[in-house]
């Protein structure tokens, strides 16, 4: 996996509506935050993601609260983003239905 230039990650990050960039310690993550009427609808949707991410090898932090989840991206061994983040986050995404 190649990481992403910032120029690169915003063009790339304005094809995924709703993700935004967020910076940690200077390392660029996609975070967004998607949200349910109730808790275990939003728990079913962590269990959805944590399946897909499990398959794909490559896991994001996920954060599930009543009503909400918070699903962060990037990849420890780059330091930042790669094609394959934007690619889990598309696929995040779809499993919430756009």
């Amino acid at each position: 996996m190649i990481k992403l230039d910032d120029r690169s990650i915003e063009r790339k990050a304005d094809d995924l509506p709703g993700w935004s960039v967020v910076r940690v310690d200077g390392v660029p993550r996609l975070e967004r935050t998607f949200r349910f009427d109730d808790f275990i609808t939003a728990m079913a949707f962590t269990v959805q993601v944590g399946m897909t991410a499990e398959k794909a090898d490559h896991h994001p932090v996920i954060e599930t609260g009543w009503g909400k989840v918070t699903v962060t991206w990037w990849s420890h061994s780059l330091g930042g983003l790669g094609e394959k983040d934007f690619g889990m986050a598309a696929e995040t995404s779809a499993l919430y239905g756009g």
